[in-house]
């Protein structure tokens, strides 16, 4: 039988997280909400969890822990049939990293106008490396690009020729 893929909802992704949560035995508020962007095609399902005490545990180094939560949380919701975008964030981790992000490339633009000099940034997912792009696409006098291989791939901000 042919069926089509359903779309993601929220309450079925917020189940599926308290699910997980609970073999965990981690003790958090979980809150699923669904948000359009311009830039993505199809709404997406941000799941926010706050917890006092298994931050650290779940985000791990860099984000690893959280990135392969929402990597197996996909995974579960696909091999359901579900299709859609799903972006899992804990105790805000996602919004204060994109602020750093944005605050180094900042700080990096300002070097590269003093000097005229291109400066490589550190290694970055994909992910991030597009928050800085889409960041500096405003600066008309910088120009950004992508270089190397993953995991070692990095943004480059030189002066726009």
């Amino acid at each position: 039988m042919n069926e089509t893929n359903k779309k993601l909802n929220k309450e079925e992704v917020e189940a599926t997280v308290k699910k997980m949560a609970s073999f965990m035995n981690i003790d958090c508020q979980i809150e699923a909400k669904e948000e359009s962007s311009d830039d993505r095609k199809e709404n997406a399902v941000v799941v926010s969890i706050q917890t006092p005490n298994d931050a650290r545990f779940l985000i791990g180094k860099n984000g690893q822990n959280l990135k392969a939560l929402e990597h197996v949380l996909r995974a579960m919701l696909v091999k359901d049939g579900k299709e859609g975008t799903i972006v899992l964030d804990i105790n805000d981790y996602r919004k204060s990293r994109a602020d750093y992000l944005v605050d180094v490339a900042k700080q990096a633009v300002t070097r590269v106008r003093n000097t005229q000099k291109a400066e490589a940034l550190f290694p970055m997912s994909a992910y991030e490396r597009r928050i800085v792009h889409m960041e500096l696409a405003a600066c008309p006098d910088i120009a950004t690009e992508s270089i190397g291989a993953e995991p070692q791939r990095r943004v480059i901000i030189k002066p726009y020729p």
